[in-house]
């Protein structure tokens, strides 16, 4: 009986801590503003198999928007495949950057509002990691621009 009960922790515990997707908001992202904003959910946008260099990172705040800017600034004319999570109850946002390379220099950020760390990390030599934590729970509207690729994250409480 023991053993039976161990062996389906065993077997379930993992279950346990991966991704709920039937429970989560997937949505493809668009190319344009649409002032609709979430606050957890899985996003994506288009596979872009052109290899490129994720250049920097900007972001800005303007009390009057009332939200935060962050962009994220490509070496092409389109960004590159995106995969993201919103995870609400951590303050954060987690984006995977396909067929990308992480530049040596991403520029400071200035006026910071409501972002409180980005880090990177290089998965493999095509696909960079991103982790933007905040100071406060947000929502969130994410879409891409063109010539020259951006992807931008517009941030408020």
């Amino acid at each position: 009986m023991k053993l039976s009960f161990i062996l389906v922790l065993l077997f379930l515990s993992p279950m346990s801590h991966a991704q709920d997707l039937l429970n989560e908001r997937i949505w493809k992202i668009s190319s344009r503003k649409r002032s609709i904003f979430l606050d957890k959910g899985i996003f994506h946008s288009m596979a872009n198999p052109m290899q490129q260099d994720l250049k920097g990172i900007r972001n800005s705040y303007v009390p009057a928007r009332g939200y935060e800017r962050i962009v994220f600034d490509f070496s092409g004319n389109k960004p590159p495949k995106v995969y993201g999570k919103i995870s609400g109850e951590e303050k954060k946002v987690f984006i995977d950057f396909f067929n990308t390379n992480l530049a040596t220099s991403m520029g400071k950020l200035k006026n910071i509002k409501l972002l409180s760390s980005v880090d990177f990390f290089s998965i493999d030599k095509n696909t960079v990691s991103v982790e933007l934590t905040f100071k406060a729970k947000a929502s969130y509207d994410i879409f891409y621009l063109e010539n020259p690729g951006r992807l931008v994250i517009d941030a408020k409480k």
